[in-house]
């Protein structure tokens, strides 16, 4: 796999094992070597939601459904969308120039065309879809890289465009259910990816408007810093956000192979500058470290993260209070998985993001949240077998509680089947 395309594809590729895909489909064009790759990936869902629990309004990854209906059914893509990837790369004046453009389609936006081509929200008696669980129709076809980068491995890397953001990026890259579903089965189908993980131990990186720059590799040691758009921190008063600002993110990693052992350490953070209300700017910003080991068969990651004002989920939303004071937002995830004699590979991981309340005058209330969320935990469990060079099947099984500060609470299961290929 081309490596501009690493941090979506390849990165799900070892996860799995090395034997998923070794490159794209490699064109020569003149002075350019052309590289198309991807994924295509679906799964069948059987989201299991406990009607005797309320609904967790305030969080994104509520499965709660109106009417007491208790089960959802769902054909979709998993965490890593199907993707379809445009990388050229070439040597001019002493730099190695590449771009990459990736379209990422989905399965089904569970209309009834199947396309959400039609807008078809409510039924005969005008109940509206969305409040039945039946599923929204905005299904979008995404774009989630158009970058160039150029440089050389004496002096490093200029990425400009639009990536994986890096605050958080390793965290998601070495979460197993990138391969799969993860939580967010059923409803998600509404749009083109599930969440994985995301929420449950780790934020979303998000994809983001970028200049970075990214350092030589120093026997291991590399580092990357960059600037990103400012509106895209997920605040209720978008209309508010500072654009005066740009984001800056950060990471530094570690990368060994020593005989049977081999693994990476990181640390990774962003700060962004919000308008907490038109009159009050504030600094919203996240840390965190993780650790991947491989020794033999067995993989092991844990991963921990804590900020102030970064919310839960996606990077900002619920992190401030209605009067513009940050909550503090943190988790982590803990991960094990084993590759069996039959190349299958097995694995269970446990995550947690928690977000507390300001304190004061907060009441768990405001920034877009009927109430906050204050806890979501999963338990994961899946198999991963490469049932050729680049086809793979997936079963997963996820179970996810969620708690709101108004004392709310919410449970779901979602176990999935189905296969991703990667060329």
């Amino acid at each position: 796999m081309n490596k501009n395309i690493k941090l979506a594809v390849a990165g799900a590729v070892l996860a799995l094992s090395a034997s998923a895909a070794n490159a794209g489909i490699i064109i020569p064009a003149g002075e350019w070597t052309l590289d198309i790759n991807g994924n295509v990936n679906a799964f069948v869902n059987q989201t299991n939601v406990d009607s005797d629990k309320n609904a967790v309004t305030g969080s994104a990854l509520d499965m709660s459904k109106a009417g007491g209906h208790g089960s959802i059914k769902s054909i979709q893509t998993g965490l890593l969308p199907a993707w379809l990837g445009f990388t050229g790369k070439t040597r001019q004046n002493d730099l190695d120039v590449e771009f990459t453009i990736s379209l990422q389609p989905g399965v089904s936006s569970n209309d009834i065309t199947g396309d959400g081509a039609t807008v078809d929200n409510a039924d005969a008696a005008g109940t509206a879809w969305a409040a039945k669980g039946a599923g929204v129709n905005n299904q979008s076809f995404l774009n989630r890289q158009t970058y160039l980068s150029f440089g050389d491995k004496s002096w490093g890397s200029i990425k400009l465009g639009k990536d994986l953001g890096i605050y958080a990026s390793d965290a998601i890259l070495n979460d197993m259910t990138l391969l799969g579903v993860g939580s967010g089965g059923g409803l998600s189908s509404a749009i083109n990816s599930t969440n994985g993980g995301i929420g449950t131990g780790y934020q979303y990186a998000a994809w983001k408007g970028q200049v970075a720059y990214t350092t030589p590799n120093f026997n291991g040691l590399q580092a990357t810093v960059g600037i990103t758009n400012p509106n895209q921190v997920g605040h209720a008063g978008a209309s508010d956000m500072g654009q005066g600002s740009y984001g800056v993110e950060g990471k530094a990693s570690y990368s060994f192979n020593a005989n049977d052992v081999a693994g990476k350490i990181w640390a990774s953070g962003a700060t962004y500058q919000v308008n907490a209300t038109r009159a009050n700017n504030t600094n919203v910003y996240a840390l965190d470290i993780g650790a991947n080991i491989n020794v033999g068969g067995l993989g092991l990651t844990g991963y921990y993260y804590s900020g102030k004002g970064n919310g839960i989920t996606f990077f900002g939303t619920a992190g401030l209070d209605a009067t513009g004071q940050r909550r503090d937002g943190d988790g982590g995830y803990l991960q094990a998985t084993y590759v069996l004699p039959t190349k299958t590979k097995i694995g269970a991981a446990w995550g947690r993001s928690t977000l507390d309340l300001a304190g004061g005058a907060d009441n768990g209330t405001g920034t877009g949240a009927n109430a906050v969320v204050k806890d979501q935990t999963r338990w994961t469990v899946g198999a991963y077998h490469p049932l050729t060079k680049h086809l793979n099947l997936v079963a997963e099984l996820s179970e996810i509680k969620l708690e709101s500060h108004a004392a709310a609470r919410n449970e779901y299961t979602n176990a999935s089947l189905g296969a991703i290929m990667f060329f």
